[in-house]
């Protein structure tokens, strides 16, 4: 037996609607503002699957809803064997229809204001606005992907730590009028590597300049902007200690105890012949 004909559950378009803005709204009252990082891949290594140089330019502004009612999930702090482990887990739930506003080209006339397009024709509004189309500015519509990503980062302002997305689930709501309407991102404190953090924004940018461990941070440059490099075009950077960016780099405490067991006066010690 079919169902019945006379209710459409799942293909009527107003009630989604109505649900997708109710969505949008509880999460604009009850959630909190956040900053959402797509990666860029710089150089990715295809056999691991992974890109140790991404560089992260964008910081879009977006308001999630923070599913931990208790504090922070995951494995928590742990002293493992290579020390100290912080591993805080949170969800944040956004609305999709959130993410197709920010994901959308948009058509911005000369006094600022945005309108939303479906197709590129600016034709429509030719004849009372000067219209340029704009994409990938910093202004938080150059997210080019289609749903979020595993591997982006969210920077959390409450506690400013950033947080890297490990699974994005699109079918926590299983449905409701036939419609999916929010993103699940299960969230995990970023270990930060060295990638280039260049959003405009300071309290993200900060972060690298503090904790960086890139020589090419310590790199000469000249008066107008261009870096010095040797005959053989490699750069050249300034001495530099690695414990002013790593509190847990120990490198010179051994290098002075490395003194009392090894005997660095020596030109040659594998070998019985004195050279002079």
């Amino acid at each position: 037996m079919t169902t019945n004909k006379y209710f459409s559950n799942f293909t009527y378009g107003r009630e989604q609607d109505t649900q997708d803005d109710l969505i949008v709204e509880s999460i604009k009252i009850y959630g909190q503002d956040v900053k959402y990082m797509p990666r860029t891949l710089v150089k990715e290594d295809d056999l691991f699957g992974e890109d140790i140089l991404s560089k992260f330019e964008t910081a879009v502004d977006l308001e999630m809803y923070i599913k931990n009612t208790t504090g922070f999930e995951g494995e928590g702090a742990f002293l493992s064997k290579f020390g100290l482990d912080i591993r805080d887990q949170v969800t944040f739930t956004m609305a999709r229809k959130r993410w197709d506003q920010v994901s959308t080209e948009k058509v911005v006339d000369e006094v600022g204001f945005n309108y939303q397009i479906e197709t590129a024709n600016t034709g429509a509004y030719a004849n009372s606005h000067s219209l340029v189309l704009e994409t990938g500015s910093a202004n938080g519509y150059s997210i080019t992907s289609s749903r979020p990503n595993e591997g982006d980062l969210i920077f959390f302002p409450l506690n400013e730590k950033l947080y890297e997305i490990k699974f994005v689930e699109h079918e926590e709501i299983f449905y409701p009028h036939g419609k999916l309407y929010t993103y699940d991102l299960t969230c995990e404190l970023f270990q930060y590597s060295s990638q280039q953090l260049d959003t405009g924004n300071t309290a993200i940018d900060t972060l690298e300049l503090n904790y960086s461990a890139d020589q090419l941070m310590y790199q000469f440059t000249l008066e107008n902007g261009d870096t010095l490099t040797g005959q053989d075009g490699d750069y050249i950077v300034q001495e530099y200690r690695l414990e002013t960016t790593d509190n847990a780099a120990n490198n010179e405490f051994f290098t002075q105890k490395s003194f009392d067991y090894i005997d660095f006066s020596e030109s040659n010690p594998f070998s019985e012949v004195d050279r002079y």
